[in-house]
């Protein structure tokens, strides 16, 4: 723990510089933001199929290291799924589909075949049919189908490794001061252990494991953004090791690293917070689960921070994150000063959320919330959720200053959500979803993230950049890469514009 005289400090050693950063959203077949040209890397994993039985009844599909069908059984075939969104909010046009090896693809949906060649299909593709399905009929098991990309019309792919970054993406994200790859990485749940575990850039498609260590370094360095890396759970040292070696090889020697453990290890949702409260149990950090999962949680980031400072050979260039609950600065307490963690780490990060989780015996429960207009429960929000939210940041910022360490946003934004069954109201979900396109909106971003700037955050990495708004929460900026700017984007991009980043 601190010493008395340290205890009563107001002002940290490193001094606070807000900046926005980003967490990419997630790559999927429904991923609405479309990354990347080659659609076929945020295609869906293999579906077996069997003629005459059910959707995905086929055998179990024999796969060759990076996900490639190597044979096929007797009236058995393969398929997969891209761009599945709705209202033609990809392009239509002639995409061409390129792949090495023997064997015959098809595709129906919004996709027709208009040209064959061998290695070569042209497809004429109707975005407002929805997704584009992918039927692999034939494959040689001694030449088999690999190495497929489905491209967008007009554009080039030198090869399959090259990372294909769409242009509106990274014209829309230049300027931002970091990338969070939390979702890109696959952080929750994640099954990763060892070094040869990770995604590669062979990999058949990037939405199994995520997205490969490679193209999120070439990402940062196009746009000189500083990198936020989560690492898994269950990874051991070797993989954190190599992870760092990685990035200290490739990534822009001007840009900085933010390390961190895993994803909410404190969040009882997710299968880090179990694997982290056993450990910790077994090394007697605590009785009680939760508090054994936080003990261990400051336990391993120190154990992942000596590696990356090993590899870095210091740490200049890494910003050492220990993550913690917003609204418990106990929680905050108890990760900083177990074994001293705090002294190996350079910022405390929270997800100070505007708040409206709505339920059906809550209070106020999830039948009056779903009768309110918008301007009703855009008052609730700026009377009650927004204040709640500035008086998370002020209080985790006094923890922060007690241990000399900066306070950073892993993630924040609006969260209005329907929980424990009111995410099923329609009516509710209309609601949330008009007051997140309402102009009001963006005047709470403005107070919310000024806030931040005044409370003395660093670091704001917002939640999320571009997804489709639904039952299970409203998190893009945007909804599809083609939107119109909305009055939350436009809030949060005047916002960084005014702290000096070079933002549209």
């Amino acid at each position: 723990m601190l010493s008395s005289a340290t205890l009563g400090t107001s002002v940290p050693s490193r001094k606070p510089k807000p900046k926005l950063g980003m967490n990419l959203a997630g790559v999927a077949d429904w991923n609405t933001e479309l990354p990347f040209v080659d659609v076929f890397r945020m295609s869906r994993p293999w579906i077996s199929q069997r003629k005459g039985a059910g959707w995905g009844q086929g055998p179990k599909l024999e796969l060759d290291e990076h996900g490639w069908v190597k044979r096929l059984e007797p009236d058995c075939w393969a398929e997969t799924l891209m761009c599945t969104i709705e209202g033609g909010h990809y392009p239509s046009g002639e995409y061409t589909v390129l792949y090495e090896g023997d064997g015959e693809i098809d595709f129906w949906n919004a996709a027709k075949v208009v040209k064959r060649e061998r290695g070569k299909i042209v497809i004429k593709v109707d975005s407002s049919k929805g997704a584009i399905f992918l039927r692999l009929l034939h494959t040689n098991p001694q030449n088999y189908v690999r190495n497929i990309q489905v491209i967008m019309p007009n554009f080039k792919v030198p090869d399959r490794k090259t990372p294909c970054w769409h242009p509106t993406f990274l014209n829309r994200w230049r300027g931002i001061a970091c990338f969070r790859f939390m979702d890109w990485m696959e952080t929750n749940n994640s099954q990763i252990v060892r070094w040869d575990d990770r995604p590669k850039v062979e990999d058949t498609t990037f939405s199994a494991k995520g997205v490969a260590l490679e193209w999120m370094i070439d990402l940062c360095n196009r746009l000189k953004a500083d990198a936020w890396f989560c690492m898994p759970h269950m990874a051991d040292d070797d993989y954190i090791y190599r992870f760092a070696k990685t990035v200290k090889e490739k990534l822009d020697p001007s840009l900085k690293v933010y390390v961190e453990y895993s994803n909410e290890v404190w969040n009882g949702m997710f299968a880090q917070h179990r694997y982290a409260a056993e450990q910790g149990q077994k090394l007697g950090f605590g009785e009680k689960p939760w508090e054994a999962a936080w003990r261990y949680t400051a336990y391993r980031s120190v154990q992942i921070f000596r590696i990356w400072e090993e590899v870095f050979g210091g740490t200049k260039r890494l910003i050492r994150v220990l993550p913690s609950q917003a609204a418990n600065p106990y929680v905050s307490e108890q990760i900083l000063s177990f074994r001293d963690a705090y002294k190996h780490a350079d910022a405390l990060a929270i997800a100070p959320y505007i708040s409206f989780n709505v339920s059906p015996k809550g209070n106020p429960p999830a039948d009056e919330v779903a009768n309110w207009s918008v301007e009703q429960l855009l008052d609730y929000v700026e009377k009650v959720s927004l204040p709640e939210s500035v008086r998370w940041m002020r209080e985790q910022k006094k923890v922060a200053d007690k241990y000399e360490l900066l306070l950073v946003a892993y993630e924040g934004g609006q969260h209005l959500v329907g929980i424990q069954g009111a995410e099923n109201n329609e009516k509710l979900t209309q609601l949330f979803m008009e007051a997140n396109a309402h102009p009001r909106m963006g005047e709470i971003y403005r107070r919310y993230l000024d806030a931040w700037a005044k409370v003395g955050g660093d670091l704001f990495c917002h939640f999320s950049s571009v997804g489709r708004w639904s039952k299970w929460g409203c998190w893009g900026l945007l909804q599809f890469y083609d939107d119109p700017p909305t009055p939350k984007f436009k809030a949060v991009m005047e916002w960084a514009r005014n702290l000096g980043q070079k933002v549209k």
